[in-house]
């Protein structure tokens, strides 16, 4: 049975969340050690997280939970039109000259100047397009599997494919689902033997929120959303040798803004604040993602403590009672408490084949908004939700 369109499972032009899977070609471990050769190519998840965490900066798309492992990533990415909105076109026109130059950066190694962001946002029709594209979730995950592929290609010193094809992407219907989803994404490593726990397991959500609570800071990747000015860049092109222009451009990748940033800083905020209106789009002021609504009404300290409870219970007969309070925070979002364990570590027996993912009621009623009478999994589902 075909994949079904993008369109039929979510738009750009309204807020929804989207769990997306890229694998890499024949499922090979480009990422990881590879099996054959030997070779580690485990360096690649920081590019990946790193492309992530750029392209966070400058598109209307929050980063939920993400896992980046040895031949696929998982992302849970939450698009946000009404940021864009408010947007200016001249904020349009940066932000998509930086992903988009439109130009080889090899090359020419200019940046966007005051001129070129000038010119585009004074095209109506070309903005417009462009300013739906920010809150595409496809063109997010375009800009972040074509350069790895690119990068990876010219390291191996190769052509042909690194990713399988286009991404699997499952869209989230209710709070509950998403909260099964995360975590089934932030224990990936877990659950893969590659870790022992999430503490253990970088590359994921989880990792960076656990050191970000640590005190633990890295050079943040952010865009520069300032133009060069026009005379200032054809100064440089004209006066500075290539090879010079090219270990510069180099060196300001690894910190385009020269900020340190908290570990999860560029990731959404996991707790909605109960202060804020369903409505309020909480833009973010310091250039490091979409915005700072939260997703889950739960807190980073019970969010951790049922992580760290579900890690453990990967062998069944090892398992141990759930805390009470974990159980009614559970029940409270509309989860069996006793199914729980069963619905992250076998996720893929309930929401493996399945477009969408939340309680039966939630899909039965996306089943219906797309024309459906349901969808697959939505029966086995029902023995986990209350």
């Amino acid at each position: 049975m075909p994949r079904p369109k993008r369109e039929e499972q979510f738009a750009n032009s309204e807020i929804c969340i989207v769990h997306a899977v890229q694998r890499c070609v024949r499922r090979a471990f480009l990422a990881g050690v590879d099996r054959e050769s030997g070779k580690d190519y485990s360096f690649r998840k920081e590019w990946i997280r790193r492309r992530m965490e750029a392209l966070a900066s400058v598109f209307g798309i929050d980063v939920l939970s993400y896992a980046v492992m040895s031949n696929h990533l998982h992302v849970i990415l939450r698009n946000r039109p009404d940021v864009v909105a408010s947007w200016s076109d001249g904020e349009v026109a940066i932000r998509w000259l930086r992903v988009f130059p439109g130009r080889r950066l090899e090359e020419h190694l200019a940046e966007p100047t005051e001129h070129e962001v000038k010119t585009l946002a004074g095209n109506a029709e070309r903005i417009a397009e462009i300013r739906q594209r920010m809150s595409d979730i496809s063109w997010f995950m375009r800009s972040l599997a074509e350069p790895i592929s690119r990068m990876a290609n010219k390291q191996d010193e190769c052509t042909g494919r690194f990713w399988e094809g286009r991404f699997k992407a499952q869209r989230i219907v209710d709070e509950a689902g998403l909260l099964a989803c995360s975590m089934y994404v932030d224990l990936n490593p877990v659950r893969a033997a590659m870790a022992s726990d999430p503490e253990k397991a970088p590359h994921t959500s989880a990792f960076d929120r656990i050191q970000a609570g640590h005190g633990k800071q890295i050079d943040s990747a952010a865009f520069n959303l300032k133009a060069v000015p026009t005379e200032e860049a054809a100064k440089q092109i004209r006066e500075t040798p290539v090879d010079e222009l090219r270990v510069k451009q180099k060196a300001k990748k690894r910190n385009p803004t020269g900020k340190r940033i908290r570990r999860d800083a560029w990731l959404a905020p996991l707790t909605l604040s109960p202060e804020k209106l369903s409505t309020d789009a909480e833009l973010n002021r310091d250039g490091l993602r979409a915005s700072d609504k939260g997703f889950l009404h739960v807190s980073i300290r019970d969010y951790l403590r049922l992580l760290r409870w579900t890690a453990k219970q990967g062998i069944a007969e090892a398992s141990e009672k759930l805390p009470k309070s974990l159980a009614t925070t559970l029940s409270q979002i509309g989860i069996d408490a006793s199914m729980w364990r069963d619905l992250v570590w076998e996720w893929q027996r309930y929401f493996g084949k399945s477009i969408c993912v939340g309680s039966p009621a939630a899909m039965r009623q996306d089943a219906e908004r797309c024309g459906k009478h349901h969808y697959s999994g939505q029966a086995a589902a029902s023995a986990c939700f209350t």
